[in-house]
């Protein structure tokens, strides 16, 4: 029974129990394999609610959006396209709200194909968290659906569709969690969003893109490369992507008419950067300054200095700069692909950059994840882990395929937790491409040399490197792990966290 406290999903019990044959008929093979029974924790469930309560305070305040995502014909500085928006807009109108307050949206669905909407990198509750069959049925052309939740965290977060690689279309937009702390240390910011794009150029759009994907295979590639990352300056190696893009953008907007961030002298901006890139991470650098990495996935870190960052599909890093006098390159590159995305920050009269600008900031070793501590009010506390569990990031020789643990989603075994159990994920790359690695629902403790590792829920593993991240199953439900490459995730690179009881 669904708890009275909370609004009823639209999803009759006879419809989310034939959605959740698949996960069950999956959990019964894992049972018959292991001798035990599984019993599922379904999204509907009294856990799920009782998680929800202990999220939400009594006086929260309810916040009310309305979303539609509609078709739309959108100016990309001087091309025109015709894509799905979220309101017509590119990106779509940010949501911004404050940590525990409840997020009600309405989302009508104008598209000529069913969709949902996931909110990307928050601990929500699990009926909501917009994975089709898994937490809640397709919202179906011309249908709506009631999303409630309370966002427990601060920091940048973005939401988009969950269905086929519509992502790689214009349905993305930044959702942003104030926290009351928020600006203490910097006196503006703006919310930069990075994109590949080639939806409406020249009879291109992610479906057929995907058709031909699997129509040549592997061997059609091409770009596949046999050999180890090694140099420092490219530690994904040169194979970073399965897709070519005619054009890469920042809010929206190509470099021949770039956004334009305006701001005074010596006044410190915090750059919120989202990565909503379907097949591309961006290497990031602003000219002429350094990048004070403060937050990485929403939560903070202790501060780093870099020059560049390099961030993978669905990541996002929070920087501060401290403006000079002038107007200066905020640029994008696609790591391991040809082109760029530029951006303006203007603090002064003066002329522009050149569009194909390059800093010097872009040339030397850019910062990951791995680089990162989280601060003390959000590390884990020290514990042994309760549970292993191995994942193994795998392809197919010649069809295109991409697998965890040698299988596809269509015959995936769910990776069984209980809830309380503090688990550790061990993403093992078997491949010669890297995979930006997301997990739904949680924020897991990156392991790092410099252990313990940054807080995320997108971690990129390296060609042939093992990442292992740690995270307290405290968020009961059924949640998706897979690879944040749309492509790779649409041809098999996903699985299922079951909490069972």
């Amino acid at each position: 029974m669904r708890d009275s406290n909370f609004p009823a999903s639209p999803t009759t019990r006879r419809r989310f129990l034939a959605l959740g044959g698949g996960l069950v008929a999956a959990g019964a093979l894992a049972a018959c394999s292991s001798g035990s029974s599984r019993n599922p924790v379904q999204p509907g469930s009294d856990a799920v609610a009782a998680a929800e309560r202990r999220r939400r305070a009594a006086s929260a305040t309810i916040r009310d959006f309305t979303l539609s995502a509609e078709p739309a014909t959108v100016d990309l500085g001087g091309v025109q396209v015709r894509t799905w928006t979220y309101g017509g807009c590119l990106p779509g109108q940010e949501i911004r709200l404050s940590r525990g307050e409840v997020l009600r949206a309405q989302v009508a669905n104008a598209l000529p194909a069913p969709t949902t909407v996931h909110w990307h990198g928050l601990a929500l509750r699990n009926d909501m968290d917009g994975t089709p069959d898994i937490t809640q049925p397709e919202i179906a052309a011309g249908g709506s659906f009631p999303y409630e939740f309370t966002v427990p965290d601060a920091g940048t977060y973005w939401f988009h569709p969950h269905v086929g690689v519509q992502q790689d279309r214009g349905l993305y937009a930044p959702l942003i969690v104030e926290d009351p702390a928020d600006g203490r240390d910097y006196d503006l910011e703006a919310v930069v969003v990075l994109d590949d794009w080639l939806d409406g150029v020249d009879g291109r759009d992610p479906d057929r893109e995907l058709r031909q994907l699997r129509d040549k295979g592997m061997a059609g590639m091409g770009g596949m490369s046999m050999d180890m990352p090694s140099d420092p300056n490219a530690p994904l190696g040169s194979d970073t992507g399965d897709v070519q893009y005619p054009y890469y953008l920042i809010n929206g907007r190509l470099n021949t008419d770039p956004a334009t961030f305006t701001a005074r002298p010596g006044q410190r901006i915090r750059l919120r950067i989202i990565n909503a890139a379907a097949d591309t991470p961006f290497r990031v650098a602003v000219g002429g300054h350094r990048l004070r990495v403060t937050h990485t996935d929403g939560f903070p870190v202790q501060p780093v200095d870099a020059a560049a960052i390099l961030i993978g599909m669905g990541e996002r890093y929070d920087a501060i700069v401290e403006l000079a006098d002038g107007v200066f390159p905020f640029v994008a590159v696609p790591e391991g692909k040809s082109g760029q995305a530029l951006a303006l920050i203007r603090t002064a009269p003066g002329t522009p950059p050149p569009l194909d600008i390059r800093p010097a900031e872009l040339t030397t070793p850019p910062m990951t994840a791995d680089r990162l501590t989280a601060i003390d009010a959000v590390r884990l506390p020290d514990k042994a882990p309760d549970r292993i569990l191995d994942l193994t990031l795998g392809s197919d020789p010649k069809r295109y395929l991409w697998t965890l643990n040698g299988r596809t989603y269509d015959t995936r075994t769910p990776l069984d937790v209980t809830e309380g159990e503090r688990i550790r994920l061990r993403f093992i790359n078997s491949t010669m491409m890297f995979h930006p690695m997301h997990l739904h629902g949680h924020t897991y403790q990156q392991r790092t040399p410099n252990t313990p590792g940054p807080r995320k829920d997108t971690s990129i593993v390296a060609p042939m490197q093992t990442l292992e991240v740690d995270f307290d199953a405290t968020n009961p439900g059924q949640w998706m792990i897979h690879c944040h490459n749309a492509y790779h995730a649409e041809a098999g690179m996903m699985t299922v966290l079951s909490y069972i009881s």
